[in-house]
């Protein structure tokens, strides 16, 4: 199993709307609330752009603590 690169940040997207976009916004405003640089933040939207709707649930899955 991969450890979780931002384990103190919680994201709740269960029960939210499913659309990628609403889910990209959901964790870009986690890690601007939890004080992440720009260049994090961007570098987890290049990594969650970077392939299909699973690979965006399974990055979101390797970086924040779900919910």
């Amino acid at each position: 199993m991969t450890e979780i690169k931002y384990p103190h940040i919680k994201v709740n997207i269960i029960g939210q709307n499913g659309n990628a976009f609403c889910i990209l916004g959901i964790c870009q405003r986690a890690m601007e609330q939890a004080n992440c640089t720009q260049q994090e933040i961007d570098a987890f939207n290049e990594e969650a752009k970077s392939g299909d709707y699973n690979h965006l649930l399974a990055t979101v899955m390797n970086y924040f603590d779900v919910e």
